[in-house]
């Protein structure tokens, strides 16, 4: 009788392994994928285009595996690569997939000291990259890598998203296409308007740095660090009201009629459905802080890996760079990270896919 328990079990068994071979767990087809490694001999560095932004990468062993995303009627080839530890090198995949079907996302574009009004509170207050000097190097970026890769995406039919801080405010509402609502070219301008008055309306002024702290003899360097830290983006140095105001895109940006206004504030639910509702399957994923807003916030890639094939645009992110001139080494080290779990590709290896 037990035989017979066990013979029944195990053909269960085997019915669910097939069945999982066929289905994946959530019911979606599955095919078989052959995992093989071939290795490149003589490769170049990855992430070389722009050497200014991002240190290139250099890995002593890379492999070339087979095609990952095969979408029917794809139109957009891109070339992805990934670290393995395990196989004790880079992996390099390619995708084809649909451009129709793919959302492109600039993670926190803010309008800091771009002209609009929002600026760096003097002396000594601090927002995004948090020096005036590192904020223009980034609008620099922007102007140089990822508004023309946006441009190039909507030719190719992609949605081009954004996603800022802050509560959903009326202004904004009337200024860029959200999830529900998409303003008429009147109401933008008069948004337009209502927002350069509203980033003029603060002094932008805080306190100086101290110039005295009051130090204990057992503990000064816990007391030196407690009153004078690394970053306080508080209103003692950037004033009250700095982090009230509805936050634009950057200036630096083209921004479109159909592009689409992300608000941090409602959460990742609110953005899955309605990128599921536009049928997105795929996201190219640009935009700041490599190692903080771009992973971590609402539209960051540890979100969105959740439910979507996310290729992170290696090129088209910067990390915060305290104690540096440059954002290489620093967009290097977080992207080489995120390579860990996540597919990295670049600007120049998303591709249309020529028809015959």
């Amino acid at each position: 009788m037990k035989g017979s328990y066990f013979l029944i079990g195990s053909l269960v068994f085997v019915c669910l392994m097939l069945g999982q071979a066929r289905f994946g767990m959530a019911g979606e087809e599955t095919r078989i994928y052959q995992n093989t490694l071939k290795p490149i001999h003589h490769p170049k560095p990855l992430l070389a285009d722009h050497p200014e932004f991002i240190q290139p990468i250099i890995e002593l062993r890379r492999f070339e595996a087979p095609l990952l995303v095969d979408d029917d009627q794809a139109d957009l080839s891109v070339r992805t690569w990934r670290f393995s530890y395990n196989a004790r090198g880079i992996i390099e995949l390619p995708n084809k997939i649909r451009a129709d079907k793919t959302a492109v996302i600039m993670v926190h574009p803010w309008g800091i000291d771009d002209g609009q009004g929002w600026k760096t509170p003097e002396p000594a207050g601090v927002a995004d990259f948090c020096t005036p000097e590192k904020n223009h190097l980034a609008g620099r970026h922007t102007r140089e890598v990822i508004d023309p890769f946006l441009k190039r995406m909507r030719k190719n039919k992609a949605m081009v998203m954004y996603s800022l801080i802050g509560d959903v405010d009326p202004i904004r509402k009337k200024l860029y296409r959200t999830f529900d609502t998409n303003p008429s070219k009147a109401e933008r301008e008069q948004a337009q308007k209502n927002l350069t008055k509203q980033l003029k309306s603060l002094s932008y002024k805080g306190e100086p740095l101290p110039t005295q702290l009051s130090l204990s003899k057992e503990h000064p360097v816990i007391d030196y660090f407690k009153q004078f830290s690394g970053l306080n983006a508080g209103d003692r140095f950037n004033g009250k009201g700095f982090w009230k105001v509805p936050v634009p895109v950057t200036s630096d940006v083209t921004v479109h009629h159909n592009d689409v206004l992300i608000f941090d504030r409602e959460g990742y639910g609110p953005l899955k459905l309605f990128l599921k509702k536009q049928g997105i399957r795929h996201i190219l994923l640009t935009g700041y802080a490599t190692d903080m807003c771009f992973c971590k916030t609402t539209a960051g890639y540890e979100n969105l890996s959740r439910d979507f094939n996310v290729f992170l645009v290696g090129d088209a992110t910067l990390a915060t760079f305290p104690a540096n001139s440059s954002p290489k080494y620093a967009t290097n080290a977080h992207i080489s990270f995120a390579s860990l779990n996540h597919l990295i590709t670049q600007v120049s290896w998303i591709k249309k896919i020529q028809s015959d």
